[in-house]
């Protein structure tokens, strides 16, 4: 298997991850007093229709409002590493595969955890992949639920 990028254009989900990410990165940087104003300016900012961005932008706002939550576990699992040393763009890739593994269940576990990597592969530096797959492996083993498909409410 090639680490090349396939022909196929990314799905329409992926690119709301990626608009989500990108969010999330943003706000590391620039911490928004409004944080429906910022949405709003970001998402109708972006190259598609930002109806488009739906569940980016349900990721993006969810995954920042839990952001204090999901740093704790990033803390926890992100072993031998100082926080304020992860990259900024690891920590919002992380910030939303963790936030999604925590408390969207109507995504499954792996979908989240390759959607990351893939993320880390596109975005990151080469070693950041095993870096955010470590987090994400040991993090996965503490679920309640089905690792390949959403859970049962």
């Amino acid at each position: 298997m090639s680490d090349q990028p396939s022909s196929k254009p990314p799905s329409a989900r992926r690119q709301n991850r990626v608009a989500a990410m990108q969010f999330l990165y943003m706000c590391e940087s620039n911490d928004p007093q409004n944080l429906g104003q910022a949405l709003r300016l970001f998402f109708e900012n972006q190259e598609k229709e930002r109806d488009f961005y739906s569940f980016g932008e349900e990721l993006a706002a969810e995954a920042w409002e839990k952001h204090e939550d999901v740093d704790k576990i990033i803390r926890e699992y992100a072993l031998n590493w100082k926080f304020d040393r992860i990259a900024k763009v690891d920590l919002a890739i992380l910030r939303l595969a963790i936030f999604e593994l925590v408390y969207r269940l109507d995504i499954p576990p792996i979908v989240t955890i390759n959607e990351a990597i893939d993320l880390a592969k596109e975005y990151s530096e080469p070693e950041a992949r095993r870096f955010i797959n470590g987090i994400l492996d040991r993090f996965k083993e503490t679920l309640q639920r089905p690792l390949r498909s959403a859970a049962t409410k």
